[in-house]
């Protein structure tokens, strides 16, 4: 086998399908990126079970073949090679010899036919803007759980319904909820299809096809092996879907409601970091909405307390004094992405159980903003 390849483009392939890995693989065959050699180019993989990586590049390929070597140190390796043209070959007494400029390294060959086979994917497929996609995922990932205790809970579920997918992800503490645009094509089904992708794979997925146009998603496989791949471009990734059922959370979204807030979102974000500098890790934050202001007091442990207000608009009830997790909240207003958020006051037929808060964009005091984006925060309960 030997071939040559540019330095950047190679570091950038490598990069890409080792990022799915664990850092600690209890197998050491996984921890291996297969790259397969031919007349068309390079093809390089990553698959540890559960989750893989693959792409293809170009390259001048002398000898065709395939090999096996450690994904991290062979990244590691090419992020830091001279600006010159890799050359890489196997050789039957050196092991995997790789040449740039004056830097020469000779890497260990993994035993390519102890490698599992990366999965295949040709079931149903549509397509979703991938900008849109990225942020939708950023939006609505990090509401997952990530106690490993309740797997469910750990991943973002997907749902197709007609022209729409939407992306669902709780911790029992918060539901997250966006919807974006879904093109089935034409032989797109009346069926809804889901998929309960692991929220690390996810937010990986969101960050590399962020800027790559459309993104094709496919579902594919049964029983236990049911996967999802995700394609834009030259790259592809798969995931193993979680088994088990997703609680159904859409139902706790309140149909309407005008007892509300709307706060600027800014604001009121950059208050309450100040304020939960005081308070204990799992303390909640007390905030109390009025007509014309929202007000956050901190108690703290005995050596501070902190208060502060900013400006907010009261409609369709009374005051509201209410705590939450200042973590939690922080998050949903980095999710809002809109210079207003409105607070929804939900009501809730039991007396004796705190009733969620609702968050959505807001585009200004007076206008609401899409519903495409829902956030909803169960309150925690006050001591005092």
């Amino acid at each position: 086998m030997r071939f040559q390849v540019n330095r950047d483009v190679f570091s950038e392939a490598v990069s890409f399908v080792v990022k799915l890995l664990p850092q600690r693989n209890p197998q050491p065959i996984l921890a291996g990126v297969l790259i397969e050699a031919s007349e068309t180019g390079l093809s390089l993989s990553a698959f540890d079970y559960e989750a893989s990586a693959r792409t293809t590049i170009d390259a001048t390929v002398d000898e065709p073949g395939t090999i096996l070597v450690h994904g991290r140190l062979l990244s590691d390796i090419a992020s830091r090679l001279p600006n010159a043209p890799i050359q890489i070959t196997k050789d039957p007494e050196d092991g995997v010899v790789l040449t740039c400029g004056s830097a020469r390294f000779t890497l260990s060959s993994m035993p390519v036919e102890e490698y599992p086979a990366i999965p295949e994917v040709s079931g149903e497929s549509g397509l979703v803007p991938g900008e849109d996609f990225a942020t939708a995922i950023a939006q609505v990932a990090f509401a997952a759980s990530r106690d490993d205790v309740t797997p469910v809970l750990t991943g973002v579920q997907l749902e197709v319904n007609g022209n729409r997918l939407s992306l669902v992800a709780t911790d029992r503490y918060r539901v997250a909820l966006r919807e974006i645009p879904w093109d089935g094509g034409s032989g797109a089904s009346d069926e809804s299809t889901t998929a309960l992708v692991p929220a690390r794979t996810l937010t990986e997925v969101g960050k590399t096809f962020a800027h790559s146009g459309d993104i094709s998603i496919a579902f594919s496989g049964s029983g236990d092996r049911e996967i999802i791949a995700f394609t834009a471009g030259n790259k592809t990734v798969t995931s193993l879907l979680i088994k088990g059922n997703f609680p159904p959370v859409r139902r706790l979204f309140p149909e309407q409601n005008d007892h509300h807030a709307v706060v600027n979102t800014a604001d009121l974000a950059e208050a309450v970091r100040r304020v939960a500098l005081v308070l204990d890790r799992s303390a909640p934050l007390r905030f109390t909405f009025t007509a014309e202001t929202v007000s956050m007091d901190a108690s703290g442990t005995e050596q501070a307390r902190a208060t502060e207000s900013v400006d907010s608009t009261l409609s369709g009830g009374d005051d509201v004094t209410l705590g939450l997790n200042p973590q939690y909240l922080l998050e949903s207003l980095g999710a809002v992405r809109s210079e207003f958020a409105r607070v929804t006051f939900t009501s809730s037929e039991n007396a004796n159980k705190l009733s969620p808060v609702l968050i959505t964009p807001q585009t200004s005091v007076d206008k609401g903003g899409e519903d495409s984006f829902k956030y909803l925060l169960q309150p925690n309960l006050l001591l005092r």
